[in-house]
């Protein structure tokens, strides 16, 4: 067994036979159902070699399991390749989650060991419903010898257009509408919005590792790992205290939960089992209220966006002049130097905290990985040929950026042609679309797929997420994806505009904005919604089969070329606002 992975696994199967084990399940996730965890809670990546965001396993006495969806069924059967374990596709028509399979196998007297740490309490009271479910903190501790500890960095206060006092008067008229006496959040990204504060805990994600209670009269922050020698971490704390926040220990939440009278409202789709099992007293579960409330944004965050996608899309255009005037000079470049050159335009914006994700930088037939990992060793070299493709994003003072382009690097099939026109072709079409107020994103997904279902073509991920104000690149609880989504989208949401078209060992091709859902004009059939476009930056009109495109398509095209060029020429350098000039003529 030379597999490392593989030697885990046994391990653990060894674990399992001392202690009575039928099953483990181990989640992708951390303590607070994050999509992407830190490194501490990488479990899944430590356990099977699999690197993808979404992704769950299953390990029994004699079968291991990786259950992951649509945008890494190629990674994950490379990555999983002499570990032993086995993929189980989500997210198309045959699937078989892991409670069914589980069910397949075993009964209600078979014991089923999670990390209730990282599993959630709405997925792991599912388990436990079905089975004898035993909850193991830190399951894999014992065996993951050189873990990495529970992350702290320097916390610091932003200004978003509303005040953390006026947040938590909101939530405390929550509260009594509900009956209750305090809520629990654990979403890491509501604390971040409910406090106004911002860290690094999470590679990429500007959030801090934490748990906050609030209650009628008290503000309990569960965030003290160790003590940082920071100015702003010493500001920011000095502040929420004089605010009356008490600030107490991470790992005392579990104390004050065992310990709490009166009524809480929770989430039980953010709170980890583990503490789910500690609460006593009273509880009422639904849906937390933070997520939908900063989904939408308000003039301050608006205004921030705009502004910081102007100057992100200055630092795209820099970036793709660089690209094609650097292949034509016969220059080497990989796909790892072309992403920290963007890194590095992205890094003269002021205000900018790091990228908003890994920056997907993918020639040829890696673009066919919808999540693809650019290696930084012995990346592909770019060739001037075939189609590129880059999807990033900034984080910023004042917005998150999210942008996809794919860009001929010179002569194209006309395969090729034909999917990177009808890919905008679907990109359009969401951009144009008009539709009725409280309309959820899952039926407008259609008008996106439409030109592509036309032709037989379509895509295994969603079509758009929302977009955190210097948060989370992945925001909800809007989304647009086939899967049934009740929540409608409201002015103030912003959603991403993503379709794409991948072919698995040739190309892969997707546009993206991210859009602003807005009123449109009302009739005598009711209100009316459209979107407006913060992204800023132009689509290569060389690949494009002109033909493919209708009038109207067209006239789009032109007109939001107009905009880009108008907008970002003024704050480029000459050689490349001449450039644009040119990448943004009529067709």
């Amino acid at each position: 067994m030379d597999n490392l992975y593989a030697q885990r696994i046994e391990s653990l199967r060894e674990m399992m036979r001392s202690r009575d084990w039928d099953a483990v399940v181990i989640t992708g996730s951390d303590p607070h159902a994050s999509e992407y965890p830190a490194e501490r809670w990488k479990q899944v990546r430590w356990l099977t070699g699999f690197t993808g965001e979404a992704g769950d396993v299953v390990v029994t006495l004699d079968h291991a399991g990786l259950w992951t969806d649509t945008r890494y069924f190629i990674q994950a059967t490379r990555q999983l390749e002499g570990t032993g374990v086995e993929l189980h596709k989500t997210r198309i028509p045959e699937q078989v989650l892991i409670p069914e399979w589980l069910q397949s196998r075993f009964g209600s007297d078979d014991i089923i060991a999670v990390d209730g740490l990282c599993q959630s309490a709405s997925d792991a009271s599912g388990l436990a419903a079905r089975f004898n479910v035993v909850s193991i903190p830190d399951l894999l501790g014992s065996l993951w010898t050189d873990r990495p500890a529970v992350p702290q960095t320097p916390v610091f206060t932003v200004d978003p257009g509303e005040s953390r006092f006026s947040k938590i008067d909101w939530i405390r008229g929550f509260l009594a509408d509900k009956g209750c006496d305090g809520i629990l959040l654990s979403a890491l990204d509501e604390i971040a919005w409910m406090l106004n504060v911002r860290a690094s805990d999470i590679e990429y994600n500007p959030l801090v590792i934490s748990y906050l209670l609030i209650t009628r009269d008290q503000v309990k922050w569960f965030v003290l790992k160790q003590e940082v020698e920071d100015p702003d971490t010493e500001d920011t704390f000095a502040q929420l205290r004089d605010e009356g926040v008490e600030l107490l220990p991470y790992e005392d939440v579990a104390m004050e939960l065992s310990g709490y009278e009166g009524r809480l409202y929770i989430d039980p789709a953010s709170l980890n089992w583990h503490l789910y099992s500690q609460l006593g007293g009273d509880v009422l579960e639904g849906g937390s209220p933070v997520g939908l409330r900063k989904a939408v944004k308000n003039p301050v965050e608006l205004d921030g966006f705009r502004e910081v996608h102007v100057q992100d899309g200055v630092a795209m255009e820099k970036f793709l002049y660089w690209l094609e005037k650097s292949l034509a000079a016969d220059k080497r470049i990989t796909e790892w130097d072309a992403a920290v050159k963007l890194g590095q335009y992205r890094s003269e914006i002021p205000g900018y905290h790091g990228d908003s994700f890994e920056t997907i930088s993918a020639w040829g037939a890696g673009a066919a990985l919808p999540h693809y990992i650019t290696p930084m060793e012995g990346a592909p070299v770019l060739e001037p040929r075939g189609l590129y493709l880059c999807d990033s994003g900034g984080q910023y003072d004042h917005g998150t950026t999210d942008i996809t382009r794919t860009v001929p690097l010179g002569e194209c099939s006309e395969l090729e042609k034909e999917d990177y026109t009808l890919v905008l072709k679907a990109h359009i079409a969401l951009e144009t679309a008009v539709f009725p107020a409280g309309t959820p994103g899952c039926r407008v997904d259609a008008v996106c797929r439409m030109p592509l279902w036309k032709t037989g073509r379509n895509f295994g991920h969603g079509t758009g997420h929302g977009v955190g104000y210097f948060l989370g690149v992945h925001e909800g609880p809007q989304d647009m994806r086939q899967n049934l989504n009740a929540q409608p989208l409201l002015p103030g949401m912003l959603i991403t505009d993503e379709p794409g078209i991948y072919r698995e060992g040739l190309h892969g091709v997707r546009h993206e904005n991210i859009l602003l859902c807005t009123e449109a004009p009302e009739t005598g059939f009711g209100r009316w919604l459209r979107f407006e476009s913060l992204t800023l930056c132009h689509f290569d009109t060389s690949a494009l089969v002109p033909d493919l495109l209708d009038d109207e398509e067209k006239a789009w095209l032109n007109s939001y070329h107009r905009r880009v060029f108008d907008t970002l020429s003024p704050l480029l350098p000459p050689d490349v606002a001449a450039w644009l000039e040119e990448k943004t003529r009529e067709i």
